[in-house]
């Protein structure tokens, strides 16, 4: 039995999102791989039995902040944690973990958020620059499975209130231009592919306001597939039902 179901998850701290229901959401999910971001904990701290899982932990040198992790019930061939070493120039804060399965690769990634007045903007291009070129790589071997929370939305479709959210962060022309550039170069966005017209569809919201209650949202949250892989792929669901985090568990179904 090859992989079938994928979820990512940004669970704002694994931690808290323990104490808010994860193990039940983890044991009813029937996962095959779960990638989960901004984990914000080291290996060491996660004092949890797994049962049929295993865990591979990519976490930041600042402790608190960040982080990656991948749970699987199907050993991959292989897994691998950041960029490679020639990709120079960037601080251990534990975005990327890639699994490589037999048919594909799996990529986890958390991309830095732009900040308050886009002051981490240029850091952020270049994380994307050398990630979507890490993933052309990827691509030449093997179809690329691309997923995570990416911080960007990326059409007025994506966020709730595109007019008065462009500039901001997560919603910049910047960061936009370089997710249309990752689709132009051959990634599927699976959910808009299947889902092109499909509106209020969001997957993070503001604790602020009683965003999600009124469901003002943004969906930033994605996977991303090589296009020839799109035959591959049964559904993409948003698992707005899920609490725990300001973000929800999406899953890719594949046949």
């Amino acid at each position: 039995m090859g992989v079938k179901r994928i979820f990512s998850w940004n669970v704002n701290g694994l931690r808290a999102c323990m104490n808010k229901g994860f193990m039940e959401f983890l044991k009813n999910s029937d996962a095959d791989c779960v990638c989960l971001q901004e984990t914000k904990m080291q290996p060491e701290q996660a004092a949890w039995d797994w049962d049929e899982y295993t865990a591979h932990w990519f976490s930041a040198e600042r402790k608190g902040y960040s982080g990656t992790a991948l749970l699987e019930r199907i050993a991959p061939v292989m897994i691998t944690t950041g960029f490679p070493q020639d990709y120079t120039d960037h601080p251990q804060e534990g975005r990327i973990i890639t699994a490589e399965y037999p048919d594909f690769y799996l990529v986890c990634a958390y991309v830095p958020n732009a900040q308050e007045g886009l002051a981490r903007l240029p850091y952020r291009l270049h994380f994307e620059e050398d990630l979507r070129r890490y993933l052309h790589v990827l691509d030449q071997t093997k179809p690329v499975i691309y997923c995570g929370d990416l911080n960007v939305a990326f059409q007025p479709i994506d966020l709730s209130h595109p007019e008065a959210n462009r500039g901001n962060p997560g919603y910049s022309d910047e960061e936009r231009a370089e997710m249309g550039k990752l689709q132009d170069s051959g990634f599927a966005d699976v959910f808009r592919e299947l889902y092109p017209d499909r509106k209020e569809a969001y997957t993070w919201w503001s604790y602020r306001m009683r965003a999600r209650e009124r469901n003002v949202g943004w969906r930033i949250d994605y996977f991303l597939v090589s296009r020839r892989f799109m035959d591959r792929i049964q559904d993409c669901v948003i698992h707005d039902e899920v609490m725990g985090s300001d973000h929800c568990p999406i899953e890719l179904i594949l046949k």
